[in-house]
């Protein structure tokens, strides 16, 4: 490799113009390798979310279990398969009641029942045959103390007969399937219409189908009779 010096001789210049051609050249090649160098890429902080912004997805909780369902206890009796007490859905219909019990026998008479009348709790369901008229009398359940209703029950006039025509609201929720409604729906009734000449009046007020009436009649009473 020639020195500056040897190399200014060889060109005929002086020391100092080979020194400056020199430092000349290298500032073009750095000045080139700067121009065409690749752009220098994104900062990593700039592409990368930051921890804290991160969502982390948390699972759902587990369905809570559903809560049994209400049942209530319905007494069936008559042209059925299998008559006897059964439990059923608080929503319950006679229909239901009726599958419950393995369906109407060849001589049931069910054009007499409404089968989409609701249940209450302790509701009894006759089914009557073809030809038969009345429905078998209740025999009134009497506890140790001697009156009747669950044990422990003060309110012995219970298993007396309820007389439909001077009974208040509350008295009448004693007969069988009679809630605070339908009781309501009876004294409307006969505020309206004057006393009930019979208990199969009764059918004439709103909520009362042939069903609910053969529960009420062996309770109830009317003043005359």
């Amino acid at each position: 490799m020639l020195s500056p010096g040897a190399l200014a001789d060889r060109l005929g210049v002086s020391v100092a113009t080979v020194v400056l051609g020199v430092l000349g050249v290298a500032a073009a090649a750095i000045g080139g390798w700067w121009a065409l160098r690749p752009p220098a890429g994104p900062d990593p902080a700039e592409i990368l979310p930051m921890a804290g912004t991160v969502p982390i997805p948390t699972p759902a909780p587990p369905p809570s279990a559903a809560p049994e369902p209400e049942l209530i206890v319905v007494d069936v009796v008559g042209a059925v398969v299998r008559p006897g007490v059964h439990e059923l859905p608080a929503s319950s219909r006679v229909a239901d009641a009726i599958d419950a019990a393995g369906g109407f026998t060849a001589d049931a008479d069910r054009v007499r029942l409404n089968l989409a009348e609701f249940l209450a709790d302790g509701s009894r369901v006759w089914v009557p045959a073809v030809g038969e008229t009345s429905s078998p009398d209740l025999v009134p359940v009497v506890t140790a103390s001697g009156s009747g209703g669950p044990a422990g029950d003060d309110r012995g006039e219970a298993s007396a007969p309820v007389d439909i025509n001077t009974a208040d609201a509350a008295r009448l929720e004693a007969l069988p399937g009679v809630g605070p409604s339908l009781a309501a729906a009876i004294v409307e009734h006969r505020s309206r219409n004057g006393p009930f000449a019979s208990i199969d009046e009764l059918i004439e007020v709103s909520g009362i189908g042939p069903v609910k009436l053969e529960q009420i009649r062996p309770a109830a009473t009317v003043t005359g009779q």
